[in-house]
């Protein structure tokens, strides 16, 4: 019996190994859509003291992202090098910055989950001291990197306000967009 309950968490976690590196690739496109239409002064736009730019919310992922998955196996994904305090202060780069940061700190991630295994889900690692199963650090940082992205979509979306191109079916298209699945699926 335990032989088979094994093997049909195996396949459990085979699944969720695929559709989790299936969504955290989502959720980068979000990213990579919105940021592809911003200038370098639309970076770094904010609509108050208090909200965040886009280069903000872009800094404070990566720093989040190089901590989490540097060393996942092995550290605290809490690193003694993180600053994250300074990752909500505003200083001015240009939109090949930005974009350098963004992809290097997916790559840290993508590092970790593109060799990952069925395995690998039980397997433990630390965050600010707490263990976790690498199935709960992973969910716990698609749900982090889901919001933050919201927020750069959001973000985007109000600077470019009437140039703002659709990330998924745009306004009054839903019908069209309807009818042209149910053509592909005859």
């Amino acid at each position: 019996m335990y032989m088979l309950n094994q093997k049909y968490c195996m396949t459990m976690n085979k699944g969720y190994v695929e559709n989790i590196q299936k969504l955290f690739k989502y959720y980068k496109s979000l990213g990579d859509k919105s940021l592809d239409q911003l200038d370098n002064n639309e970076i770094h736009q904010r609509f108050s003291p208090e909200s965040n730019s886009m280069w903000i919310v872009v800094k404070h992922i990566a720093g989040n992202m190089r901590s989490r998955w540097t060393n996942f196996w092995t550290e605290d994904g809490e690193k003694e090098w993180r600053n994250r305090d300074t990752e909500f202060h505003d200083n001015q780069v240009n939109k090949d910055e930005l974009l350098k940061v963004w992809n290097e700190a997916w790559n840290v991630l993508f590092g970790i989950l593109d060799p990952l295994s069925p395995e690998d889900m039980e397997r433990h690692i630390t965050i600010r001291s707490e263990k976790h199963t690498a199935y709960e650090a992973i969910n716990r940082q698609l749900g982090h990197y889901a919001y933050h992205i919201g927020q750069m979509v959001f973000i985007a979306k109000a600077i470019k306000d009437q140039e703002w191109e659709s990330l998924s079916i745009p306004k009054g298209k839903s019908d069209q967009f309807n009818a042209s699945m149910n053509h592909l699926q005859k």
